[in-house]
């Protein structure tokens, strides 16, 4: 008798052979066949769930089977595709980097903070530009073309930081020397600093970041007053026709760092151990990042895994102590296809008041490939004191940003993903007790890691796999369902011996 699709013909008897289960697919295709069809082809039979059912074998002999009632033999199907499912490495997704049947969802939009305040930016350095608090979030848009100014508000003792992200519309033509400055200055039209931030050779559209800043003690910019902030777009006339009439909206978030109730080491820390270390090992742990600086996952050391697709950005957060060092890299996975695309991933850092620290890209060619950021120093307030920005801006404790972006060019050569994106994070250094302010940081805890800080951040450690409580809850769910997975089969197999006992017993074959 040919058996039913979805299982493997064996005698009368005889244990399940070797690969009798089908995959989940097919379990699922016999889930969905209409009751009064015969899963080998389709072909109508009696509608009748229960009772004998009389086939003719091969050689033209008529035989009996019971046939086991529908809605039973429907719920195991079920029950073993759901098992399929939840157990622990079965695959049923497609391969990171295989292109979708379906058109990909749009990449998710960037959360800004909730309950940012929307105001609009001047067109001149004057009394009539919007004022923006430190510790309070702002939403704003930039036009092309766009200069636009906002007002400021300092003491002569405080250290000033205006951070603004610019998110461009999802479908923006950008080229790789489109971007924003930032730029901040004093009421006579002094500069303080000026920053910016280029999309670069991925040539793809995302949220970047530029910091302007008033270093207290410096010699340009002190005293107490109005300051402005400038904001202006880069090199638009090379982004195309979606850029030239779309408007990038903006997130602005000042902070202002109080100076020392002591006076502070005036040179930069000497040496440091710049030695990059050896690559962690161990299985990847899921870890889904944020999708903007308010909704940024946390992450501790550890080997981290995500799915990213074309054109997605995402956002992590590692706190770091006084004397802590990171070290932090990002492996894009294998995807079938040929070519090469030019910065297919970017992996940036920023520090607790969004400043830039370092950056990393990778052209990609298909194969496995890893991005990593240059080695960085332990976390010191004496580092404000050099000059390279990987250096300076490494300057006080707090959440330091991980931001992965992969290149809307990717779907073109290598499908639309999802690929798989690989996080290695290590924190080495040992921790200390910060400087003592004369005041409070605004906000009061941008600066600063509380106990209950530490414990919310998970942890995966190298080698054993073990670490976060959340993935053992999941391995302990993934065991459980394969016990009582078999559990089921072998109480399926018993009743079926039985009936088929019953069955040979009652009705002789004609």
């Amino acid at each position: 008798m040919r058996a039913p699709d979805g299982w493997v013909s064996r005698r009368p008897g005889a244990p399940p052979a070797p690969g009798a289960f089908r995959t989940g697919a097919a379990i699922a295709r016999m889930a969905e066949r209409r009751p009064g069809q015969d899963g080998a082809r389709g072909r109508e039979r009696p509608s009748d769930d229960r009772g004998w059912w009389r086939v003719r074998a091969r050689g033209g002999t008529t035989a009996w089977t019971w046939r086991r009632a529908g809605a039973a033999r429907r719920a195991l199907v079920l029950l073993l595709g759901a098992a399929l499912v939840l157990l622990p490495g079965t695959a049923l997704a497609l391969p990171a980097g295989a292109p979708a049947a379906a058109a990909p969802a749009a990449p998710a939009p960037y959360a800004f903070v909730p309950g940012a305040r929307t105001v609009a930016g001047a067109q001149r350095p004057t009394a009539d530009a919007a004022l923006l608090d430190p510790g309070r979030a702002y939403r704003s848009s930039l036009p092309r073309d766009g200069r636009l100014f906002y007002r400021l508000r300092l003491t002569a003792e405080a250290t000033a930081y205006v951070p603004v992200t610019a998110v461009p519309p999802a479908d923006t033509t950008v080229s790789a020397t489109d971007g924003i400055r930032v730029s901040l200055q004093d009421a006579k039209g002094t500069p303080c600093s000026y920053a910016s931030t280029r999309f670069g050779a991925g040539l793809s559209p995302r949220p970047v970041t530029a910091l302007a800043q008033r270093d207290a003690g410096k010699a340009l910019c002190q005293g107490p007053g109005t300051y402005y902030v400038l904001v202006e777009r880069l090199d638009a006339e090379g982004s195309g026709a979606a850029a030239r009439t779309g408007r990038w909206d903006l997130e602005i978030t000042p902070a202002t760092e109080p100076g020392l109730a002591q006076a502070g080491p005036s040179t930069a820390p000497q040496t440091w151990d710049s030695a990059t270390p050896a690559p962690l090992t161990g299985t990847a742990r899921d870890r889904p990042g944020g999708t903007g600086f308010s909704t940024a996952r946390p992450l501790g050391q550890g080997v981290w895994r995500t799915a990213l697709a074309p054109g997605e950005t995402r956002f992590y957060k590692v706190p770091l102590d006084w004397g802590r060092q990171l070290h932090a890299s990002a492996e894009l996975g294998g995807a079938a296809g040929h070519g090469y695309v030019g910065g297919a991933l970017d992996l940036s850092l920023h520090n607790p008041v969004r400043g830039y620290v370092d950056d990393a890209a990778l052209g990609y060619t298909g194969a496995p490939k890893t991005a990593a950021l240059a080695p960085l120093p332990p976390v010191e307030y004496a580092n404000r004191q050099a000059v390279p920005a990987a250096v300076t801006s490494v300057r006080f404790a707090g959440d330091y940003y991980l931001v992965v972006h992969l290149s809307t060019r990717l779907a073109g050569t290598f499908g639309r993903g999802p690929f798989e994106v690989t996080l290695r994070v290590r924190v080495g250094g040992r921790a200390h007790a910060g400087p003592a302010y004369a005041g409070r940081p605004v906000p009061a805890d941008v600066f600063t890691l509380t106990e209950q800080d530490r414990e919310a951040v998970p942890v995966a450690a190298a080698g054993d796999g073990t670490g976060h409580r959340a993935m053992r809850l999941l391995a302990a769910g993934g065991i459980g369902t394969g016990t009582a997975l078999l559990l089921l089969l072998g109480g399926w197999t018993l009743a079926a011996r039985r009936a088929h006992a019953r069955a040979s017993a009652q009705k002789p074959i004609a």
